[in-house]
């Protein structure tokens, strides 16, 4: 498995309208066996996103679907930055079959 976790900084205010762009077509990513995005309590224009892949291939590929290169093209005005972006191999874990 292949996993991303990493954080992006709204433009101040954009936070509601960058989410919702990040939660479409969420069920489309051959691939994806898990897409979490999630708001940072302690930063008002804070965004989380934890990723979990069958293979870093599948991930790359994603970047060429046709809704999700539309959605990197909506959502890059509302991003004020990017912080950590941390690759990492799953296991397993509550919904996630572990690894043989």
């Amino acid at each position: 498995m292949f996993g991303l976790i990493g954080n992006m900084k709204a433009v101040a205010g954009q936070r509601e309208a960058l989410l919702a762009i990040l939660m479409e077509n969420v069920g489309g990513m051959p691939g994806c066996l898990s897409y979490v995005v999630a708001e940072d309590p302690r930063d008002p224009d804070g965004v989380w996103i934890s990723e979990a892949w069958d293979s870093a291939d599948s991930h790359k590929a994603s970047l060429s679907i046709p809704a999700v290169r539309d959605a990197v093209e909506r959502a890059r005005p509302l991003i004020a930055g990017f912080g950590q972006y941390i690759e990492t191999r799953p296991v397993g874990g509550h919904g996630l079959k572990a690894r043989a």
